[in-house]
């Protein structure tokens, strides 16, 4: 499998925020948000082509049961994505997907060990046409859909969507990078968005923009 890194730090987003967590960043993405933090694992060559033993090997070098399987879009490499999961199920590990709101997740993902963190893209990415609005529904309470939020229009967009889709999965807005989150937090209350969690990038405001933090 292509692999751009593997590191251990806290998780910075979502649901899991502030856990220790293994990180698994897998390379390339068909996607190209104009936001995106994470460009050297889209485009380039900075990844090593390895074997799933050997990224196990090395996850097992930490100390920690919980590993994020993140890209890129690592769903690019699903039939590997998928081994690699099952591997790390048997060997006693949770597992947090973070993938994008275009690729449908292997069954391996919707199993209780595991939690599915879809984004859904919003205008300001310039990837929501290829949203699959149908991917929400399989989503479990236990999962969450996370919007990025930059402006106005993408609020209006991730309020639209959430009220044009019934979705079981617990509801995460996040800034962009840099955005302001008092603002989005104030448009949140205004608005009694009961079940919208706002949550900033919590590894960001410890160590900057920093790679494999």
């Amino acid at each position: 499998m292509k692999l751009s890194e593997i590191f251990y730090s806290i998780q910075g987003e979502g649901l899991e925020i502030g856990l220790p967590t293994v990180f698994v960043r897998l390379f390339a993405c068909d996607l190209r948000c104009s936001w995106c933090d994470t460009m050297y694992a889209v485009e380039g060559r900075d990844f090593v082509d390895i074997e799933i033993a050997e990224v196990i090997s090395q996850i097992e070098e930490y100390n920690c049961k919980r590993v994020c399987i993140t890209g890129g879009e690592p769903l690019i490499q699903k039939s590997e994505v998928e081994h690699l999961a099952q591997q790390l199920l048997e060997n006693g590990y949770s597992i947090l997907l973070e993938t994008s709101g275009h690729k449908e997740p292997p069954s391996v993902f919707f199993t209780q060990k595991c939690v599915i963190s879809l984004d859904c893209k919003c205008p300001s990415s310039g990837m929501q046409d290829r949203m699959d609005y149908e991917l929400y529904k399989l989503l479990r309470s236990q999962d969450q859909l996370k919007f990025v939020i930059q402006d106005n229009a993408d609020y209006n967009y991730a309020v639209s969507v959430l009220r044009s889709n019934e979705i079981d999965a617990k509801i995460v807005f996040q800034p962009v990078s840099g955005s302001d989150l008092k603002w989005l937090t104030q448009r949140v209350l205004e608005d009694g968005l009961e079940r919208v969690r706002v949550l900033p990038q919590l590894h960001k405001y410890i160590w900057g923009n920093k790679r494999g933090v």
